[in-house]
């Protein structure tokens, strides 16, 4: 074997980095505080239900260079069942009227106009600016690495969306619908309730309906749990050693290079290089001490927005799910879940879809609303159950108002705080992807290096504002090349599963 890494965390991006570079001859070991691999992306298993904690969607289930990463690290085997939900999201306001969000373009297109036909002028513009990113695909390698070729086959791509491109780029949702100029009150109150209330980029917003559109952003049947065992299983293969429940407290420098790590209960670990797929932040001011900084990295965790963290109340039930689609948002004012105020509304997803979530002829129905960090960050012992009991009775007559009688069919209840994800991955401030991806930074990234120390990377989500699985995988991927272009190796990739 070649050079010993050792890389903190098991989540996606540090399986990611270790299968690519057990593949190109690196002999590496993944420290991961969780006993299980996946860090977010993961699910728990409650009397034969489980509870998924992240896969809702995953950009590239059908072509692409994501698609390639998916198959090369065992996220997509030739096994695996994708399904492309006919609808995204349905929303209920107070008084019972809905408003849904379909992933086909012309049907939402068709279901809007109708809607409102007064609208139709600024209707199409919306469609037609999610039409012309058919052809935007990320780029396969990292930027240190492109060629030529790399760019002029991303211009193909980007010349037919880059006037929808330039005038959306400074643009949050909320200035979007209002520039649109839609005149109707209940598609209006609709589209700002649901992205507008957020600094969230336009760009992001559009992109997104365009992947659903191009049935490239499916759900894999079985959730993150297995996706995640499927990529430390790939891990294995090629020799990996994953060493879950150890948690790493300070990287090891030595003349301005990372030279190993020690872990909380003292251990020492020494290696030729260090790669952190940790919690950024904890990476950053805790492991290393703050000691290496740049202006982007002071700028993004001094003033880009979060993700806020979400409560997750999931609930197993004895009888199949009848729900009119698989996840409605619920729009409610003046509405207490515990001690959160839901002026945002909550989401039910009714899992049924998947039959892997639950035991023959019962389902799985989870309930999540945004809570902000401050309310959990002091909450501890007795205060913090009785917090949790609170939820589960008032997210329970929820459901009871929304699905009378089943109550009775309630078989286990789970809640998931923003402190369940901080104690299993060290999240900061439970924001589940990191940095929201506003007008601001949407396009901006933080660096994997940092300025004065050697010998070490950063990988992870908490590169990229939006966060989540795609880039976080990515980048794992990209630190295999750098590391192989570094040592003069030809860089290799997994076989496809």
């Amino acid at each position: 074997m070649g050079k010993k890494i050792i890389i903190i965390g098991g989540g996606v991006a540090g399986l990611s980095a270790g299968i690519y570079l057990q593949r190109n001859g690196y002999d590496t070991e993944i420290l991961e505080m969780h006993r299980i691999a996946g860090g977010q992306c993961t699910a728990w298993e409650r009397r034969g239900y489980r509870f998924d904690y992240c896969l809702h969607w995953l950009v590239g289930t059908a072509f692409g260079p994501f698609h390639d990463l998916w198959r090369e690290t065992g996220v997509i085997t030739d096994d695996t069942e994708i399904i492309n939900h006919e609808v995204h999201t349905r929303i209920v306001d107070d008084n019972g009227e809905d408003f849904i969000v379909y992933t086909d373009i012309d049907r939402w297109e068709e279901y809007l106009i109708d809607l409102a036909p007064e609208d139709m002028k600024a209707i199409r513009k919306m469609c037609g600016h999610m039409r012309r990113g058919k052809g935007l695909l990320p780029f396969t390698n990292p930027p240190e690495l492109r060629t030529a070729g790399d760019y002029l086959r991303g211009l193909k791509g980007i010349l037919p969306a880059l006037p929808m491109i330039l005038r959306l780029n400074k643009k949050n949702c909320r200035d979007y619908f209002r520039n649109l100029g839609i005149r109707n009150p209940r598609i209006s109150m609709f589209f700002e309730t649901l992205y507008g209330a957020r600094d969230f980029s336009a760009v992001v917003f559009v992109m997104m309906l365009t992947w659903f559109n191009q049935k490239n952003a499916g759900y894999l049947i079985g959730g993150s749990l297995p996706l995640a065992q499927r990529m430390a299983e790939k891990y294995r293969s090629l020799g990996g050693r994953f060493t879950g429940g150890t948690r790493v407290e300070t990287i090891i420098v030595e003349r301005d290079r990372a030279a190993g790590v020690r872990t909380v209960d003292g251990h020492t670990l020494r290696g030729d290089c260090i790669i952190s797929a940790a919690d950024g932040h904890a990476t950053i001011f805790d492991m290393l001490g703050g000691k290496y900084l740049t202006e982007r990295i002071r700028e993004a965790y001094g003033n880009w927005g979060l993700f806020t963290p979400l409560v997750q109340v999931s609930f197993g039930i004895d009888r199949k799910g009848n729900s009119p689609c698989p996840v409605q948002t619920h729009m409610t004012r003046g509405r207490s879940i515990g001690s959160t105020p839901v002026d945002l509304g909550y989401s039910l997803t009714d899992y049924s879809f998947d039959p892997t979530m639950a035991p023959e002829g019962k389902s799985v129905m989870v309930m999540r609303f945004e809570s902000p960090w401050d309310l959990w960050n002091d909450l501890e012992g007795e205060a913090y159950g009785e917090e949790k009991a609170r939820i589960a009775a008032d997210a329970t007559a929820l459901l009871e108002s929304h699905h009378p009688g089943i109550g009775r069919h309630i078989e286990v209840t789970d809640v998931a705080t923003p402190k369940t994800g901080v104690r299993h991955t060290g999240v900061w401030k439970g924001s589940y992807e990191g940095f929201m991806p506003s007008p601001r930074n949407y396009s901006s990234s933080i660096a994997m290096t940092l300025p004065g120390l050697d010998r070490f990377y950063m990988i992870g989500q908490w590169l990229y504002p939006g966060g989540g699985i795609p880039p976080a995988v990515q980048s794992g991927r990209w630190v295999a090349q750098l590391l192989c272009k570094n040592d003069g190796k030809k860089f290799l990739t997994p076989e496809r599963g």
